[in-house]
């Protein structure tokens, strides 16, 4: 799934707050740490002359050897390569949600960036890529760059990362996607070593959460005033789960659902979660609700526990630790107090 985000609106307050995450937790650092210095050389040091067959969404897909000139299309998935110390094999990329995090900014700033949103099909030969990683199903679809079977007959392999176009994902399936990245490039041991970092993180987050015994109810607002857009069984459920709460639509077999504003009174969440993108601000997404006369009897209404998240978040990647920081603090603020 695909938003028009302009990230020159995202918050000074989102920005400082995803800083004082990252330098508090130190995530990904391991990962980046082993890229750094020995770089190329580690990667040669790790290929093999034994292909490598991935299962993806359906297809095998086999590699003979590394990719050399990667592409990547989405926020995610980007971060993913760059968490992975894999810069130097990326040709371009395309896409943001919002801004790059911090630590990967350096090595982003390499990359030649071919467009906002998706590159034709034109502009993607151009960077004469041998591997294309995708994000969503768009980026291979009729707005993309061509399908993955197009692209295979061009002499490009592709990779569609499986944990964000399939039902329910959970944070298990993130990995099994940074795994295969790994596998693909010749760099298990990055990818494992990223992982652990991730789980590590999420595990000092749940510690102190503790046992959750009635776990907070939780509507997700992404966007829209008549009816709204909501997250329904998909992978902010998971976030919200291991946050303490629970999805009030999670429920629906959908991966995001409108829904009516009486539903959701009928509901009655006690906290909000803000999706921070678009065109509206969170402040106009923030005082819509606090206004919105129908809603002014709920729990989160009345307490004002709206938490912000931004979409990049939000999404199957690296910033799950970042993620679940953000929702567990913002649900249960008095277990973070040391």
């Amino acid at each position: 799934m695909n938003r028009k985000f302009n990230w020159k609106k995202m918050s000074i307050i989102g920005v400082c707050a995803i800083t004082m995450l990252l330098a508090a937790c130190g995530v990904n650092q391991p990962a980046n740490q082993n890229s750094q210095g020995a770089g190329s050389q580690s990667l040669s040091g790790q290929e093999s002359g034994q292909s490598v067959v991935i299962q993806n969404n359906g297809r095998e897909i086999r590699f003979d050897k590394a990719p050399e000139r990667a592409v990547t299309l989405n926020q995610h998935v980007t971060e993913v390569m760059l968490a992975l110390g894999l810069e130097a094999k990326m040709v371009g990329t395309a896409y943001l949600d919002d801004a790059i995090l911090p630590i990967y900014e350096e090595a982003y700033e390499k990359i030649p960036v071919l467009s906002d949103k998706y590159p034709s099909k034109e502009v993607l030969a151009a960077a004469d890529p041998d591997f294309v990683y995708s994000g969503w199903k768009s980026g291979f679809g009729d707005e993309g760059v061509g399908s993955m079977e197009e692209l295979e007959q061009a002499g490009i392999q592709s990779y569609l990362h499986m944990s964000s176009n399939m039902s329910a994902p959970t944070t298990e399936d993130v990995f099994t996607d940074i795994l295969n990245i790994g596998k693909i490039f010749r760099i298990e041991d990055r990818s494992e070593a990223l992982i652990s970092s991730m789980k590590r993180e999420m595990e000092k987050i749940t510690d102190k959460l503790g046992q959750i015994d009635k776990p907070l109810t939780v509507f997700v607002y992404d966007s829209g005033e008549d009816q709204p857009l909501t997250a329904a069984n998909n992978y902010m459920t998971t976030l919200i789960a291991q946050a303490g709460g629970t999805n009030i639509f999670s429920d629906v077999d959908k991966g995001w659902t409108t829904v009516s504003w009486e539903e959701v009174v009928n509901r009655n969440p006690e906290v909000i979660v803000i999706v921070d993108y678009g065109d509206k601000t969170v402040e106009q997404k923030r005082n819509m609700l606090l206004h919105k006369a129908e809603l002014a009897d709920l729990p989160a209404i009345k307490e004002q526990k709206l938490i912000v998240l931004p979409l990049s978040a939000a999404a199957e990647g690296v910033r799950a630790p970042i993620a679940l920081k953000i929702l567990a603090e913002g649900m249960y603020p008095e277990k973070f107090m040391n």
